[in-house]
Order: C-alpha cells, then sequence, then structure tokens
C-alpha cells in the first residue's frame, strides 16, 4: 500500500509539474521538480536505503514535450518501489532544474526544506525566486 500512495503523491505533483510547464511559470515549474525530488527522497529514506547514482539522461531539443515524456517516464517508474527508480526521479529532477529552467536546485531544495522545517505549511507561499539564475 506504501508504494500506491507514493505513487500517487508523485502523479499529483507530476500533474501540477506539468500545468506549471504549460503555463511557463519558471518559478512553479522548479517548485515542481524539487517538491517531486524531496518526495522521491521521502521514498528511498522510508525504505532505509541511500540514493543510487544513476544518469540522468535529457537534451533540450526545443520541445517541452520531451520534458513532460522524460518525467513522465520516471514517475512511472516508480511504481515498482525500486529505490534505483526514486533515485533516477530525483536525478532528472536536479537535471531539469538546472538545464531546463536554469535554476540552482540545491539553493530551491534548501528553501523548500527550511520552509518545512518551519511549521508554516501551506499558510506561507514558498519564494523560490533566489534559486532562479537570471
Amino acid at each position: 500500500m506504501d508504494i500506491v500512495l507514493r505513487q500517487a503523491l508523485l502523479l499529483d505533483c507530476a500533474s501540477e509539474t506539468f500545468k506549471a510547464i504549460a503555463a511557463g511559470d519558471l518559478e512553479k515549474i522548479l517548485a515542481g521538480l524539487v517538491d517531486l525530488a524531496f518526495n522521491a527522497l521521502a521514498a528511498i529514506a522510508t525504505r532505509g536505503d541511500d540514493v543510487v547514482a544513476v544518469a540522468a539522461n535529457w537534451r533540450q531539443d526545443g520541445s517541452v514535450l520531451s520534458v513532460v515524456r522524460v518525467l513522465s517516464d520516471k514517475v512511472n517508474q516508480c511504481a515498482s518501489g525500486e529505490t534505483v527508480h526514486y533515485s533516477g526521479l530525483y536525478a532528472i529532477c536536479a537535471h531539469l532544474a538546472q538545464r531546463f529552467v536554469n535554476a540552482d536546485f540545491d539553493q530551491a531544495f534548501q528553501i523548500l526544506q527550511r520552509h518545512l522545517l518551519s511549521g508554516q505549511g501551506d499558510a506561507v507561499r514558498i519564494d523560490l525566486s533566489p534559486a532562479l539564475f537570471e
């Protein structure tokens, strides 16, 4: 059941990310990628495993469909519940944040982590704009 619940959460996060891609909102795209990566790490941590080093393969081809396709594939692979697939999702989110959004993924991830630890939840909107490169 844990895999099913995690997959539902990942699909919800992916849906929000795809909506942000359709709207062209870079900050929301970054938020979606960071949220997907955070949930992938949570799944790995729940299993008691470490992140596995995997290659993130995506090349800019001028189409946002390639981004949607690679994210969809990685989220769907997570249905296996295997650490390697969650690690793959984490890696592609970090790669897309840097290459597609042109943002500092690590800084955005830290901003999200500080926000979650503050206990403010959804009451305060997270500002990821400092992580975006100009």
